[in-house]
């Protein structure tokens, strides 16, 4: 699996060079953010304007097995955790992710709203959530237990990330009666 993926990203690597080498020397400055908008507006029926459209989908093509083997594996872990292999499984969950992949293609006016949307979701996460879950994860339980005072200083600030990000403000931070 691995001599695949390598052959994958290495060939998409050299497709998506390509695409963007030959259509800046074709156009310099009058590229547009999408290459196979730029070149249709010249001939849409020219052979060599297909060739890069060929090439661009079989980059296109070649990418969708490297994001999908990590994103299904990662569901098989967190939703299956201890449940042996299942093909049946495997194929749902692969044709599912396709699914939800081809309806943001088809349904998505442009690639900005979908990089607004994971950066937003993405910066929180990598400043706030995930260096407390690596902290409670990393500290054993056994060396600080749950309710020691620097893993509920942990918890009410992952709680009130998780408010500001729902409501969109700070919410008025009260001390939970729980801790």
């Amino acid at each position: 699996m691995q001599r695949i993926s390598n052959l994958s990203i290495a060939v998409m690597y050299v497709m998506y060079f390509l695409a963007a080498l030959f259509g800046y020397l074709t156009f310099y400055d009058g590229v547009e953010s999408e290459l196979l908008h730029t070149y249709s507006k010249v001939d849409p029926f020219d052979v060599l304007i297909l060739c890069v459209r060929v090439a661009v989908l079989t980059a296109v093509t070649l990418t969708v097995p490297i994001v999908l083997f990590p994103v299904r594996r990662a569901l098989q872990q967190m939703l299956f955790p201890d449940r042996e292999f299942s093909w049946l499984r495997h194929v749902l969950i692969a044709v599912g992710l396709l699914t939800c992949i081809n309806l943001l293609v088809i349904f998505a006016p442009n690639i900005l709203g979908i990089f607004g949307v994971i950066g937003a979701t993405s910066a929180p996460c990598l400043i706030f959530i995930f260096p407390a879950i690596f902290y409670f994860r990393i500290i054993p339980t056994e060396k600080e237990p749950a309710r020691s005072t620097p893993k509920i200083l942990v918890r009410r600030a992952w709680r009130s990330v998780g408010w500001c990000e729902a409501e969109g403000v700070c919410p008025d931070l009260r001390p939970d009666p729980d801790f």
